[in-house]
């Protein structure tokens, strides 16, 4: 017999543990398991090794709204993020609720029972009333890594981040980063001061600003409101900065380019080179900024432990990488910081009575559900603010939905686009690489509410906090064999996701 759950959580990073928190404080009542591919709890934050691994948010807005950030430092590194987790997990009671080397190979819904069948990869099956996928947005069995002509000819050892090895050798070598993004400006500082010397090769340049470590204001507001005012207190005021520098630089793009120039020309040493290797060709916030505490990468380029080199690969060579400038870099290890392969909802297959979804044809509802398919929400975070805010609100909306099935007795609840004609643009209206390379493997969004992905904060505590669950675009039904059938779904085809 296999065993049911009302909901089934997939992934036991920073999103599945959210969840479960809240389904246990709001639906107290509730059955649920996390399912855990991994044999560890943490997801990024544990799956990830490589030398100064760290957020690049603060923890008061990427931290739990409910759990207070209680360090000294905003700006942290893996380990103390990843205990932060675990504590959370502990506090809540979800240790016993997480089943870990449970890696989920293929869902699939049936209306006639009103449920999930969940296959794991050992030959076990579950059953739930619902699906919360929570298992981010990348591949973690493999990064994205260009064909980099030559690579075999290399004599070094060469390694991406996201399969660092333990006992790789850094001190007194010579380490070429390839990459630009948040990944590469965590490497060049945390390895500067034990290499013999680290070069960033970029193809492009990046925006990067120095951010403070210890956030000041926060620290005393901890110290005279309290752990827990004072949090909320900093919270608030983080939120609103990131609003304001977003907005900034989304309306004043050209000011904005002037004004970080400004910083890293004061960062950087005299005479450098700051147009070439620090001036995108695109607008501030058309990708992602990156920080840096206490500015690391621009002291390690101005004690000359790190430089910059902005160049296209030719070949690799047996000593290092050949540009295509006609200039070699020598190198002893170089680390292929070329960012992430993106996969929607883990890669798992997902049907609906026995007709496979296709994720690029369906439309996102709320940005937490899929047009078409029941009783199925995940967890997506900001691009343009802090991963977890978002996560925050779409649980509690999440919760606040199944409270509203429980009261009306109801079984299933299903997206449903009334205007098969509406435009529709990518998911996530971001230029970086990683996400331009998969937008055609992933849902799309509308041109109005409730078929947008938000990326509003304010806008969403609307929405998802105090908004109504109900919507005319949301059918809520019974299970069949409770005296009320469902409505007719999705139109008939080969898959669904056909802008149902």
């Amino acid at each position: 017999m296999r065993e049911h759950f009302d909901v089934l959580i997939v992934g036991a990073g920073i999103s599945g543990i959210g969840a479960g928190r809240y389904l246990r404080t709001e639906l107290p009542r509730k059955t649920f398991a996390i399912l855990e591919a991994r044999g560890a709890s943490g997801g990024t934050w544990d799956l990830f090794r490589y030398p100064g691994i760290r957020s690049d948010s603060d923890l008061h807005t990427f931290g739990y709204e409910f759990k207070p950030w209680r360090d000294e430092e905003s700006i942290a590194d893996a380990p103390r993020i990843l205990a932060y987790l675990r504590e959370t997990a502990t506090e809540n009671g979800l240790d016993e609720h997480i089943r870990y080397h449970h890696r989920v190979v293929g869902v699939s819904w049936s209306t006639a029972d009103a449920r999930w069948t969940v296959r794991i990869e050992d030959g076990r099956e579950y059953t739930a009333g619902w699906l919360f996928c929570a298992g981010g947005y990348y591949r973690y069995d493999e990064g994205y890594t260009p064909g980099f002509p030559g690579r075999d000819r290399f004599g070094g050892t060469i390694v991406h981040p996201q399969h660092w090895p333990d006992d790789l050798e850094i001190a007194g070598r010579r380490v070429l980063v390839i990459g630009s993004g948040a990944t590469a400006v965590t490497l060049v500082p945390a390895m500067a001061d034990t290499a013999a010397h680290v070069t960033m090769l970029q193809r492009t340049p990046t925006y990067i600003m120095p951010v403070p470590k210890r956030d000041v204001i926060a620290n005393a507001l901890k110290r005279y409101l309290g752990p827990e005012r004072g949090y909320a207190w900093t919270r608030r005021k983080n939120i609103a900065q990131q609003k304001a520098i977003w907005s900034f630089c989304k309306r004043f793009p050209g000011t904005a380019r002037k004004l970080i120039r400004w910083v890293n020309t004061r960062q950087l040493p005299a005479g450098f080179p700051v147009d070439e290797h620090f001036n995108p060709p695109y607008d501030p916030w058309d990708q992602r900024l990156c920080a840096v505490p206490d500015g690391d990468l621009f002291r390690a380029i101005r004690h000359g432990r790190a430089d910059v080199v902005t160049d296209r690969i030719a070949t690799f060579t047996e000593t290092g990488v050949l540009l295509e400038s006609g200039r070699e870099l020598a190198a002893d290890v170089i680390v292929t910081a070329t960012g992430l392969n993106v996969q929607a909802f883990g890669g798992i297959p997902i049907t609906v009575d026995g007709t496979p979804v296709n994720l690029a044809g369906t439309v996102a509802y709320k940005g937490m559900m899929l047009s078409g398919v029941p009783n199925l929400a995940y967890a997506i975070g900001y691009t343009n603010s802090s991963w977890t805010l978002k996560v925050g609100l779409l649980c509690e909306h999440f919760c606040r939905l199944l409270r509203h099935m429980d009261e009306h007795g109801y079984d299933v609840c299903r997206p449903e686009l009334r205007d098969p004609d509406m435009p529709t643009r990518p998911f996530l209206d971001f230029g970086a690489g990683y996400i331009r390379r998969a937008v055609g493997q992933l849902p799309r969004q509308g041109d109005r509410m409730p078929w947008l992905t938000s990326m509003d904060y304010h806008g969403d505590v609307k929405l998802l906090r105090t908004g109504d669950v109900t919507d005319p675009e949301l059918h809520f039904s019974r299970a069949a064999g409770s005296g009320s059938s469902p409505r007719p779904g999705t139109p008939e085809g080969d898959r669904i996701g056909d802008r149902t």
